[in-house]
């Protein structure tokens, strides 16, 4: 997509900071940061979700994540990791191109955990949740 920030990154028309990249995806620092070492890890190929990303990428995907993620480990030594999507704009995607944020965390870096993103409890029982799920 031509007018795609992250697509630019890719075809390496816009700079960025790579720390790593293979024949499906890049890796680079946010620009951004939440924390040391936050990076980006994106697929090459132009989807704005994860439901638009062919099967097959998927799994080569989350292997860049992995990578990426021992990486950090290594030269940063964090405490932990949060890793995230923010799939469709309502979720707070900004960039409509697919990515995955992996952000290292580090004792009393003032973060929570994922289950702080929302707070909206459903209304349903569980059960209905499942029943619901299961028809689709």
């Amino acid at each position: 997509m031509s007018d795609c920030l992250f697509c630019g990154i890719v075809k390496k028309e816009i700079p960025a900071r790579l720390v790593c990249e293979d024949e499906c995806g890049v890796a680079f620092l946010d620009v951004n940061p939440r924390s040391e070492g936050h990076v980006m890890v994106i697929p090459k190929t132009h989807v704005e979700t994860i439901l638009e990303l062919p099967d097959e990428e998927v799994g080569n995907l989350f292997r860049l994540v992995k990578r990426i993620t021992k990486q950090l480990k290594e030269a940063l030594s964090p405490d932990g990791f949060t890793f995230g999507i923010n799939h469709g704009t309502n979720a707070g995607q900004v960039v409509r191109h697919l990515h995955i944020h992996v952000i290292p965390r580090y004792k009393g870096d003032g973060g929570k955990s994922i289950h702080s993103v929302v707070d909206n409890p459903p209304k349903v029982s569980l059960e209905e949740t499942l029943t619901k799920i299961l028809k689709a």
